[in-house]
């Protein structure tokens, strides 16, 4: 019989492996850049953060990747701003480069009526309280 304890150690020991020693700097590498990138994120327009992502600190330059030019130009009017928030959070920063990507960013699919079909059941139920009257309860 296994005991309950040794099931959530084993990821935390494959972890901890993994990271251990000089091949888990690019690993932890990748989550410090992912970690300044969603402090960094909240201070840009709305609009552009979702086409800005940080691509990597490399020395005193923050370099970003957007994915079409007008995005690029957008991002360098906000680059005062972003510096300035940089600086805040102890990155020694003082220039941006933006790079244009070669294809849009994969986004998370907008939710669709038409993804899921209704049951006959569920069907019929929405089809029944469409044909209520206004204001009158369905029986239960």
């Amino acid at each position: 019989m296994s005991d309950a304890r040794s099931g959530p150690k084993a990821p935390r020991a494959a972890l901890d492996a993994l990271l251990a020693g000089a091949a888990g700097d690019p690993i932890r590498r990748a989550l410090w850049l992912d970690a300044v990138d969603l402090g960094l994120r909240p201070h840009l327009p709305p609009s552009l953060a979702a086409h800005a992502r940080l691509a990597n600190v490399d020395g005193a330059k923050l370099v970003f990747l957007v994915d079409s030019p007008v995005w690029r130009t957008k991002l360098r009017l906000a680059t005062p701003e972003l510096l300035a928030v940089a600086q805040s959070i102890g990155l020694h920063v003082t220039q941006v480069i933006v790079k244009t990507a070669t294809t849009p960013f994969a986004t998370a699919p907008a939710p669709s009526a038409q993804g899921i079909p209704l049951s006959a059941a569920a069907r019929e139920a929405m089809q029944a309280a469409q044909s209520l009257p206004s204001g009158r309860k369905p029986r239960t």
